[in-house]
């Protein structure tokens, strides 16, 4: 193809994720064509105004195996763009080890952020064969550097050098009074990685009997130091199978649902462990899912799950001690993966690990995974490809200031994690979708027809017994019966608004207060007329007492459509997160109408720029609801249109607010069999029996595959 036709390639690409596609093929043929006239041809691309094609420029240089592309690799760590020196910072670790470099990329990592991340991951790479080199400019910084969290993310990147410089200089600091107690806990983290090193217990053990966080992160890097046996191994059949999702509280309850990240895939983890296990056909004899959580409950649950050896246990991850959004949480890829790690060998014996999102988790997991020999199941979604595109359609994301938005929502990374991560995957898991094939071709780059014993289409399922529980609850009440808790707080909560607000319908939609999500979109397009007019709005999620960032911008939003003064007037509830069965209970009051506060016919509208699957969507049509969805993805596969709901392009407010309409007049009318054939569509396809069914052979043929690997390749774990 040549260089020059590869970039105008992706120049002319029809649309941004087509162009960040191409950006392989420009790559590789400058790896394939290096020397000068490839320099300049990339340097034209990098001194446009194309950011799409500079970014794809800057990973063509990556590939080019001679001093001068690397110098000018290395240049661009000092480029007043941003977006170009975090690039640079990502691509030079696919390179050999660059002194002119290293000092720039230290830099960066003090800095911290995105870019400190991919930063120290470069460093990280290059250790093995720098490590002196590394730990002496690490430390020079050191002696440069106060501000205690800059010097605590200097202290971990030295932490993962491995000669004995590097532990001198970690317990020098651990033990350091002075030293602020962040930059000491950093130090104390790494000294438990390395094992077999003299003269660390006694200092940890002296750190363990002081008080706070200090002392509880010295105990467990006294358990990671310790050589222990590993737990005794299961009798009897059944797979251990591991999954995780660190931007979540998790627990059984599901008291957190809704707030922060805690979307509907914490949902899912908790309803699939427990279905897993309690089916003898699905082979699965212990499932671990894992989860952010504080210092002092992952030491105990390292105890649990190493004693208990059936069922569904949970193991948290400690990260930080205020949760972080996901897209701020990568910096913490270090911690994740020494909280993974403990907690998977502590598991002993783990068949496989599924893995589901593009997140600082997955990249963490998969690093512990290759280094355990644990095979990997990965369930591949184009995101953030869908939003990338829809995005691209709407005119928020342009070619001219792609690098701007990418610095925030890390877009070519995460698209490159999803691809990294199916082609290493023992099987991959998809979603229904409508083009399935053409989508993950086109989209993610994966053409699913080349092996397909090597990928499951696996849809999503939902609880029915909370559902259809919640739905006898609802309709007796419409009957005539006394209001439950959940219902009776529903009630009182449509009280206090104005009273010209009874007796209309609500329109209802429950998931994270996140930009993805649509929630300030819907509150909009519901605020700016027609629609508030004929109902009312209640919004379940988010955290309204300490919102997160991207909480709070949503938010921020809202209370600009809708003044927190005037809610009460204009029908708008916000009610925060709530439990899982609160939720449910609520959907089904929405369809029956409370009597002498709100009617009959609400219904559920899901406002996601995209929305791979849907969990809460199946659950509203599960309870009976008319919805409203996005034209794409899972809930194009489930959704009749006009029948039991509307499928529009959620991106777009007017077709949004037209779907919405359409939605609340077919609810007006009497349901027929409308509900019922929602209802038995969910029960039929999309129980979470239904999926643990079907992941159930998925895993024991990869567990299986394995073991005839270890067999033939005589290479045990």
């Amino acid at each position: 193809m040549g260089v020059q036709t590869a970039l105008d390639a992706v120049r002319e690409a029809p649309g941004i994720i087509d162009a960040m596609r191409l950006a392989d093929d420009l790559a590789f043929e400058a790896g394939r064509d290096p020397g000068l006239r490839t320099l300049r041809v990339l340097g034209s691309a990098l001194s446009g105004d194309d950011e799409v094609s500079a970014i794809a420029a800057v990973h063509a240089l990556a590939e080019i195996f001679d001093e001068q592309a690397a110098r000018m690799l290395s240049g661009l760590l000092s480029d007043p763009r941003a977006t170009i020196r975090e690039h640079a910072a990502w691509a030079l670790g696919s390179g050999l080890p660059r002194p002119d470099a290293m000092g720039r990329l230290i830099g960066l990592v003090a800095a911290g952020g995105f870019t400190g991340m991919l930063a120290q991951r470069t460093l990280e790479q290059w250790s093995t064969m720098s490590a002196e080199t590394l730990a002496v400019g690490l430390e020079g910084a050191l002696l440069g550097i106060q501000a205690p969290e800059a010097r605590a993310r200097l202290v971990e990147t030295l932490g993962l050098v491995r000669p004995a410089l590097a532990t001198r200089a970690l317990l020098k600091i651990a033990q350091d009074a002075g030293e602020h107690d962040e930059v000491r806990i950093a130090a104390v983290s790494a000294l438990g990685q390395r094992r077999g090193s003299p003269g660390l217990i006694e200092p940890l053990e002296q750190l363990v009997g002081g008080e706070g966080l200090l002392a509880e992160v010295a105990r467990l890097a006294l358990v990671d130091l310790a050589e222990t046996p590993p737990p005794p191994q299961a009798t009897g059949d059944g797979l251990t199978i591991a999954q995780l999702f660190l931007h979540a509280d998790i627990d059984p309850s599901l008291a957190a649902a809704g707030a922060g990240d805690n979307g509907g895939i914490a949902t899912l983890l908790v309803r699939l462990g427990d279905a897993l296990v309690a089916d003898p056909a699905a082979g699965v004899r212990r499932v671990i899912t894992l989860s952010r959580g504080p210092v002092a409950q992952a030491a105990e649950d390292l105890l649990d799950i190493g004693s208990v050896q059936s069922g569904h246990v949970y193991g948290h991850v400690p990260l930080k001690s205020q949760p972080v959004p996901s897209a701020a949480a990568w910096p913490l890829r270090v911690t994740a993966r020494r909280g993974i790690r403990r907690l998977l060998r502590a598991a002993g014996r783990v068949d496989l690990l599924h893995l589901r999102m593009a997140d600082v988790g997955s990249l963490a997991a998969a690093d512990v995974a290759r280094e355990l020999g644990i095979p990997v199941v990965f369930t591949v979604a184009p995101d953030p490809h869908g939003v990338i595109q829809s995005m691209d359609r709407s005119g928020a994301l342009t070619r001219e200031h792609f690098g701007e938005v990418d610095l925030r929502e890390h877009f070519w990374f995460r698209t490159r994690l999803v691809q990294n991560l199916a082609a290493n995957a023992a099987h991959t898991v998809l979603f229904p979708r409508p083009r399935l094939q053409q989508d993950m071709h086109q989209l993610v780059g994966i053409d699913i027809t080349s092996r397909p014993e090597r990928h499951t289409i696996v849809a999503e399922g939902v609880d029915l017994e909370v559902v259809d529980r919640s739905v006898a609850v609802a309709r007796a009440h419409a009957d005539g019966a006394e209001a439950d808790g959940a219902i009776a707080d529903l009630r009182a909560r449509v009280a206090a608004l104005a009273p010209e607000r009874r007796e209309l319908p609500i329109v209802v939609t429950v998931g994270r207060l996140h930009r993805v999500k649509g929630m300030a979109t819907l509150v909009e397009v519901w605020a700016r007329g027609p629609l508030r007019d004929r109902a009312n709005l209640l919004v379940i999620g988010g955290d309204l007492d300490h919102p997160s960032l991207d909480e709070r911008e949503q938010l921020d939003r809202i209370d600009a459509a809708v003044p927190e003064a005037r809610r009460a007037e204009a029908g708008l509830i916000l009610a925060g997160h709530q439990p899982n069965d609160i939720a449910a209970s609520w959907l089904a009051a929405v369809r029956f109408g409370m009597p002498g506060l709100t009617a009959p016919g609400g219904v559920y509208v899901c406002a996601s720029l995209k929305e791979e699957f849907g969990i809460a969507l199946l659950e509203a049509m599960a309870t009976g609801l008319m919805v409203v969805a996005p034209d794409g993805g899972g809930p194009a596969t489930y959704v009749e249109d006009g029948v039991t709901g509307v499928l529009t392009q959620t991106w777009d407010a007017d077709q949004l607010e037209v779907a919405t309409g359409t939605a609340l007049d077919a609810a007006a009318r009497p349901e027929g069999d409308r509900a019922d054939i929602a209802h038995d569509m969910v029960r039929r396809s999309f129980t979470i029996q239904a999926m643990a069914a079907a992941l159930g052979p998925v895993y024991r043929d990869v567990v299986a595959e394995e073991a005839e690997l270890i067999r033939t390749a005589g290479v045990a774990p």
